[in-house]
């Protein structure tokens, strides 16, 4: 397929778009660069791949990106809830204006596919006693960054026939080595500070939340692009596996395993916390066979791995922070 990826320099897409070029799909990346491009330097000598520097709020820039595409896969955006509640207008500019926009622009174009990368985060926090939570369980946002997905989500779900077939993934918390590195993710970052600090602080160690390696959401988003519209056309699949649904505090232990020597470990009690939910991955494994292939061990370890190995030094600059 001829494939658009908006947001292909980031910390998924870098993992995502070269994926897709090995699949033998033609890939063009729209990104503005905000948070660098170095994650795409390898892939420029590929004749599959192109490139075009743009913001999804530009018309122009959508539609030169879009033409003659059969798909898109939009990650584009303000990712995270402090990045979000930092520049709450662009949040809703770019989350919310600039993905209906490009849904707009792509449905007048004639693209036959629209994968959304959503969050668990819509979940925000479980009814006491609710248990796991699947893709019909109540949407309840409690961040701003939710609240414009679970817009989108809405909208592009409820958009008439004959528009592209929609299929919404609400990825859980993200982990592992990206060619665009991240260390403000959870496993990433509390990997980094106690290998390096010897010394972690964990806020709110009893919340919930489920955990995928960066490269496993890449390989979901591939499954749906080559799965039968008919099968994922108007469908919203939690990506991750039920398995690795954590505590905050179980993930510290994860973590400690991995270090040698004494180290430091602060609990800050925190009787609430904005999200707290587990989730169920039933639908996308029996519907679509995807079985994850990294645990958040993996993760941690591929992460202690980079710095270990000094090849990554400089794992305090901002730049590895959204």
């Amino acid at each position: 397929m001829k494939i658009l990826v908006t947001g292909g320099a980031g910390y998924l897409g870098s993992v995502l778009t070269p994926l897709l070029l090995r699949e033998g799909h033609q890939v063009r990346v729209l990104d503005d660069l905000s948070q660098g491009g170095s994650g795409l330097l390898g892939l420029f000598p590929d004749d599959n791949f192109s490139f075009r520097k743009g913001d999804i709020r530009s018309a122009e820039s959508v539609r030169e990106a879009l033409e003659g595409r059969d798909a898109v896969v939009h990650l584009a955006g303000i990712v995270g809830d402090p990045a979000c509640a930092r520049q709450p207008e662009l949040a809703r500019q770019v989350n919310l204006e600039g993905s209906l926009g490009l849904f707009d622009k792509a449905s007048s174009l004639g693209v036959g596919r629209f994968v959304f990368a959503s969050t668990c985060s819509n979940y925000g926090k479980m009814v006491e006693g609710s248990g796991y939570l699947d893709e019909r369980a109540e949407l309840r946002p409690v961040s701003l960054y939710a609240e414009t997905k679970v817009a989108v989500e809405k909208s592009l779900l409820s958009s008439a026939s004959g528009a592209p077939a929609v299929t919404v993934l609400r990825c859980s918390t993200l982990h592992g080595v990206s060619p665009r590195m991240r260390f403000d993710l959870t496993v990433n970052e509390f990997a980094r500070d106690l290998l390096t600090r010897r010394k972690l602080v964990v806020f709110g160690q009893q919340f919930w939340r489920p955990y995928v390696h960066v490269r496993d959401a890449a390989r979901a988003i591939s499954t749906v692009l080559s799965a039968p519209i008919e099968t994922v056309g108007g469908e919203v699949f939690n990506v991750g596996d039920s398995s690795q649904n954590f505590q905050k505090g179980r993930i510290v232990e994860l973590v400690r395993a991995q270090v040698d020597g004494p180290v430091e470990i602060e609990q800050v009690q925190k009787v609430e916390d904005p999200r707290d939910y587990r989730v169920l991955f039933d639908k996308i494994r029996d519907r679509l066979n995807f079985r994850i292939t990294r645990t958040v061990e993996d993760g941690i370890r591929e992460v202690m791995d980079t710095i270990r190995q000094g090849v990554i030094t400089d794992y305090d600059d901002p730049r590895y922070r959204n």
